[in-house]
């Protein structure tokens, strides 16, 4: 099947770049290699907010835009591609948002997403746990009914801005099953509430962008369940095709890119034109992936290979900047810590929104159906 051209939003990329050269000229952000995760600053958010491009497909009548997924796409690639602060308000936006449209109550609707629009709602996402890897089936974090909610007791680990969020969307075990993947419910956690306690994780780059996060017989109400009980697989399922799809599985080292691409080198054109050529597919293998998402088709698999060639574009550009660079790295600063921090990520470009091999069974397993 052909693809479509993505349209370029022209004005709406000239006026984000715009603010974007401002915030860095003011020494408002200093860019960043994966700065979907290594990036937090709430006052960046909500700046960014105050010009509609938060949560930008949330409805007028919730205080948003009403626009488009694709312009949303627009928008966060200017985003990755500045290397800007955008983790306070990432995964608020990209899924939290969309998930309360499609499955939200009125009630949550009207009170969680205005504050995602105005960027003042950070939200964390209570997947992973020791021991489990990607195999959320196993979750073993429970929740026991109570009156008038859930009491939640379990951990969840490697969690972006566990130790920062306001709220947590966590997948829980409310019912036992003989199938695994039942039984299982999404509840919303507010994390200032009693019996939670977070735990920034240093990485080996010395930063905390993750934490492990504690649940001691937590009491959620009844008005913080997301979706249905007992459906929290088929949620999860599609909250996941919202993070695995994004620019932020191909963008993660593009400002160390950018910078190579900037060197004046006849030894290194055949490299960058690879690369540029890389990223180029990729832009249109997402593009029109998200278009299906706007349509409200079901682009699970597609997603799942987003991320797969993704992410695996991202590892193999860094080892490529440092096999080109070799000793020359060290005479262009700017690109030297980029590189330096681009490694230090790269082991988890592959793993973290499931691993490839996971991805690859999900994207195997809807060709047969089809």
């Amino acid at each position: 099947m052909m693809m479509n051209a993505a349209p370029d939003y022209a004005a709406l990329r000239a006026q984000v770049r715009q603010f974007l050269a401002s915030e860095a000229e003011a020494g408002r952000f200093v860019p960043k290699v994966d700065s979907w995760v290594r990036g937090f600053s709430r006052d960046f958010s909500k700046r960014l907010a105050q010009r509609g491009w938060v949560a930008m497909t949330v409805p007028e009548r919730f205080g948003g835009a009403g626009r488009t997924h694709l312009e949303r796409f627009v928008v966060a690639e200017e985003l990755l591609a500045a290397g800007s602060p955008v983790l306070a308000h990432w995964a608020a936006e990209r899924q939290v948002a969309p998930m309360l449209l499609r499955i939200g109550t009125e009630e949550q609707q009207r009170r969680l997403l205005p504050g995602i629009v105005r960027g003042e709602s950070c939200f964390a996402i209570g997947l992973s746990e020791p021991d489990s890897g990607s195999d959320l089936a196993s979750v073993r974090t429970k929740a026991v009914r109570v009156d008038g909610g859930w009491e939640i007791t379990g951990q969840k680990v490697w969690t972006s801005a566990g130790h920062l969020a306001d709220f947590m969307f966590v997948l829980c075990r409310t019912s036992e099953s003989s199938e695994r993947h039942e039984g299982l419910s999404q509840l919303m956690v507010t994390m200032s509430s009693a019996g939670v306690s977070a735990r920034p994780i240093s990485t080996m780059s010395g930063e905390a962008e993750f934490a492990e996060v504690f649940f001691d017989r937590v009491f959620v109400p009844d008005t913080d369940v997301i979706g249905e009980v007992g459906r929290g697989w088929q949620q999860v399922t599609m909250e996941l095709g919202w993070e695995r799809n994004g620019p932020d599985r191909y963008l993660s080292t593009y400002p160390l890119l950018a910078r190579f691409f900037e060197l004046e080198d006849e030894s290194l054109e055949v490299q960058k034109g690879r690369l540029a050529a890389q990223l180029i597919a990729l832009r249109a293998l997402a593009f029109e992936t998200t278009t299906k998402g706007q349509e409200g088709l079901d682009f699970a698999a597609d997603a799942a290979l987003v991320k797969d060639a993704g992410t695996r574009f991202e590892q193999d550009s860094v080892e490529d900047v440092r096999r080109s660079l070799s000793s020359k790295v060290a005479d262009h600063p700017e690109l030297d810590a980029h590189l330096k921090a681009a490694q230090f990520a790269s082991p988890t470009f592959t793993i973290r929104g499931g691993t490839n091999e996971i991805l690859r069974t999900i994207t195997a397993r809807r060709l047969v159906e089809r």
